[in-house]
C-alpha cells in the first residue's frame, strides 16, 4: 500500500475530491468534486468549483446564500454514504471486528464476502502497506461495486488487497498454503459450510470470526465449530450503540438508536494434535433437522435482494467515484509541495 493509500487526504479541496456537505437543517449531501458540477437543492446552487482550493472544514454559500460546511468525510461517513450492492458491515461492528479478531499491522487475512467493500476499508487500513488480504466474494457484480468504492475512498487500489471471484471453499485452498492465513472474516449466510477449509487454513493461534445476522445462524455455526475441534470455545456477542443529546442542561439518550445489526462469534485454531481441557456445561440440543435448516434459508433469515437492474446502477456509481478518485490522487501528485 502507497502512502497515498495509507493515509486520508488532506490539504485544500482538489477536482474528484469526496466530500460531505451539511445543509443549513443538518441534511448531509456527498458529492464528487468536478469543475464544472453544481448541487443542485430546493434551496439554490452551490457550485462545486467554489469549493476546489478551499482547506477541508470550510463554508461555503449557494446562490441563495445559504451556507454549507464541507468536509472530507471519515470512514464511517464514507461507509454510510457509499454505493451498496449488498448490505454494508456498519461502522459499530466494523470496528468491533477489528478489535475483536485482532487485525494488527502485517497480518495476513481472508474475508468473504465482499458485499460492498465497507468492511474491506477497515481491514485494509488495520494491516497496513506490510499485510494481505484477500476478499472472496461469490458474485462479479458485487465485487464489482466493492473495489469502485474502496478505489474512491484510498485514490487507488490498495496493493494489499486482492478480490477473488469464486467460492471461498473451494478457492481458498488454491489462494493459501495450509497455516499459512492470520485472521478470517466470515460475513456470510452458512459460515459452517466453510469452518473446515478454514480450519485447514488458519495458523495455530489463528482467529475466525463470523458475523451473522439470527439467532439461528448463531447457533450452528457455533455448535458446528465446538463439534470439529480444531478450536478455542466460540465467544458471541454483539454491538448495541445509542446515541446522546447533549445540549446545555438536556442531556438525554436519543429517541432513536442503531440496535441489533448483527452477531459476532470468534474462536481460535488449536495447534495440531490438541485437545483443550473439557468444559463444563448443560445439555442442549445440537442436532438439526429438515426444518430447522429451512429456517436458515435466504428469505426465512430476511436476506432482502436486489435487483440486477438497481445492482447495475450502484455499480456504475462506484465507477463514476471511482474515477474522481483517480484524477483527485492524480492532482496530488502533480501539485507543488507545501510549506
Amino acid at each position: 500500500m502507497t502512502e497515498t493509500t495509507s493515509q486520508r487526504p488532506s490539504g485544500p479541496f482538489r477536482e474528484g475530491d469526496r466530500v460531505q456537505l451539511t445543509g443549513p437543517k443538518g441534511r448531509l449531501h456527498t458529492v464528487t468534486l468536478r469543475e464544472d458540477g453544481e448541487l443542485h437543492t430546493h434551496q439554490g446552487v452551490l457550485r462545486h468549483r467554489d469549493l476546489i482550493g478551499l482547506p477541508d472544514g470550510s463554508v461555503a454559500a449557494n446562490s441563495s446564500g445559504h451556507e454549507y460546511l464541507a468536509l472530507r468525510p471519515l470512514l464511517r461517513d464514507f461507509a454510510m454514504s457509499m454505493p451498496r450492492g449488498a448490505a454494508i458491515v456498519y461502522p459499530k461492528d466494523a470496528a468491533q471486528i477489528v478489535m475483536q479478531a485482532d487485525i494488527f499491522p502485517g497480518a495476513v487475512v481472508v474475508e468473504a464476502g465482499v458485499g460492498s467493500g465497507a468492511l474491506s476499508l477497515s481491514l485494509l487500513r488495520a494491516i497496513g502497506p506490510a499485510g494481505r488480504l484477500v476478499s472472496f466474494e461469490r458474485r462479479e457484480d458485487f465485487a464489482q461495486v466493492a473495489r469502485g468504492n474502496v478505489e474512491t475512498f484510498f485514490g487507488e487500489t490498495p496493493g494489499t488487497w486482492d478480490v477473488v471471484v469464486g467460492d471461498l471453499a473451494e478457492s481458498l485452498p488454491a489462494e493459501f498454503p495450509a497455516g499459512t492465513v492470520d485472521r478470517v472474516v466470515l460475513d456470510m449466510l452458512a459460515p459452517w459450510e466453510c469452518v473446515d477449509v478454514v480450519a485447514d487454513a488458519l495458523t495455530p493461534g489463528g482467529v475466525v470470526l463470523c458475523y451473522v445476522a439470527t439467532a439461528t445462524q448463531l447457533s450452528r455455526v457455533a455448535e458446528y465449530i465446538r463439534s470439529t475441534g480444531l478450536f478455542t470455545d466460540p465467544e458471541a456477542s454483539e454491538t448495541m450503540v445509542r446515541g446522546w443529546h447533549v445540549e446545555g442542561l438536556a442531556v438525554r439518550p436519543d429517541h432513536r438508536m442503531v440496535a441489533h445489526t448483527g452477531f459476532l462469534l470468534t474462536a481460535r485454531r488449536l495447534a495440531p494434535g490438541a485437545v483443550p481441557p473439557q468444559v463444563k456445561r448443560r445439555a442442549s440440543k445440537s442436532s438439526y433437522g429438515d426444518a430447522d435448516v429451512e429456517a436458515w434459508t435466504p428469505g426465512a433469515v430476511g436476506d432482502r435482494e436486489i435487483t440486477d437492474k438497481n445492482l447495475r446502477k450502484r455499480a456504475r456509481e462506484a465507477a463514476k467515484a471511482a474515477e474522481g478518485a483517480r484524477l483527485a490522487a492524480g492532482s496530488r501528485e502533480s501539485a507543488p509541495p507545501t510549506e
